[in-house]
């Protein structure tokens, strides 16, 4: 599963992307599984990008970054 990110600058809001992050779960990768497991990868991936802010977010397979499912 990936953990698709919405994303903008803080010091320009008008600048947004997607950030797809993989998600490892130790079984089948269900989207309830990453649901759960995805608010500390969040929070860390904010840690180390503090120039951006997490709009919101989503779990989706592999390769579907802006798609919506």
């Amino acid at each position: 599963m990936e953990l698709i990110l919405s994303i903008c600058l803080i010091a320009s809001p008008g600048t947004c992307r997607e950030e797809a992050l993989s998600v490892s779960l130790e079984s089948t990768g269900v989207p309830a599984q990453c649901m759960m497991s995805a608010l500390p990868v969040i929070a860390e991936w904010s840690g180390t990008h503090p120039k951006w802010k997490v709009l919101k977010w989503r779990c989706a397979p592999p390769g579907k970054a802006g798609q919506d499912i």
